[in-house]
């Protein structure tokens, strides 16, 4: 393996990215489906044949940069979560010249002060109109499977809820693989409401959770990329209920003895023959072999 710079953190390119609203001119709105953004028109429209909808062009408000989207027609998509920590949580505070306020919770990042909106109205301080106070903003940087290209996308959230949601499970998946190997999940948007004041409130939240393998496999250390990319077996199922190739007819069509043998070998690498070979179709093909020792080649002389 290269070198690699040391003072300069690796990471794969950004794709696109997941949200979960749309603008509907300069009206924000929430979406109950994935909608897929990117500047590679190809990403958007193969996300459409995963997932439904119709690609189109999408210009982001407060950017002249045109790109595409889709407003697909799934909840839920496959991911997996990368090597490293994939999550980046942070209180928020957006306007139109850019971001005013960082916070970790505790300190302003921006200012090195503590945290504002909790000094200004207390714990519940993320009840208030949004554009007052920070939003609660999560970033989880996951890898589509299905999609072209070895990048990542991005999902985003400003739900308060969904932020304690992420950052339970993203922590346990890496205490359990110590932040190595990919792990197989699904990112379901969920619908959920919440009484306040007499009032009930619809949101949707989005959950992150485990894909085909049980929290046994996710804590015991880090998964094989072959396990992660199929986590349930499927293409091994489907290797081993396969029709066996026709071993026997393929020696009989080899021209030499150790033709016959390479497809021994190509048997045993499939697992349809025993490695002493001692089993019948072994025995069947090693008694082609001898019998092609024993025929003359064409143009040699024999007594």
């Amino acid at each position: 393996m290269g070198s690699r710079l040391l003072n300069i953190q690796r990471r794969a390119a950004e794709h696109g990215r997941l949200r979960t609203g749309f603008t509907n001119g300069n009206n924000p709105a929430r979406s109950g489906t994935w909608i897929v953004t990117s500047h590679s028109e190809e990403h958007v429209r193969r996300a459409a044949e995963l997932w439904g909808g119709e690609p189109e062009p999408w210009t982001p408000l407060n950017s002249t940069i045109s790109q595409w989207r889709v407003r697909t027609a799934a909840s839920s998509i496959e991911a997996l979560i990368t090597p490293g920590d994939p999550l980046n949580q942070y209180n928020e505070l957006w306007t139109a010249g850019g971001c005013k306020r960082r916070c970790d919770g505790e300190t302003e990042l921006l200012t090195r002060q503590p945290c504002l909106c909790a000094r200004q109205f207390g714990e519940d301080w993320h009840q208030q109109r949004k554009g007052t106070v920070c939003s609660t903003t999560s970033r989880l940087n996951v890898m589509l499977p299905d999609l072209s290209g070895m990048g990542m996308w991005r999902a985003e959230t400003h739900s308060f809820y969904a932020a304690s949601e992420w950052g339970g499970m993203v922590d346990m998946v890496l205490a359990g693989t110590d932040g190595r190997g990919f792990v197989p999940v699904t990112l379901r948007i969920e619908p959920r409401q919440v009484v306040r004041d007499g009032k009930t409130k619809k949101f949707p939240v989005v959950v992150v959770e485990l894909r085909g393998v049980t929290p046994r496999q996710a804590l015991t250390g880090p998964m094989t990329a072959a396990t992660a990319l199929d986590p349930a077996g499927t293409q091994a199922v489907a290797a081993i209920e396969a029709p066996r190739p026709d071993y026997v007819a393929e020696a009989e069509g080899s021209l030499t003895s150790e033709d016959v043998r390479d497809v021994w070998r190509k048997a045993r690498a499939a697992g349809h023959v025993d490695k002493d070979g001692r089993d019948e179709l072994s025995k069947q093909l090693m008694a082609i072999a001898e019998r092609m020792d024993d025929e003359p080649v064409e143009g040699e002389l024999v007594d």
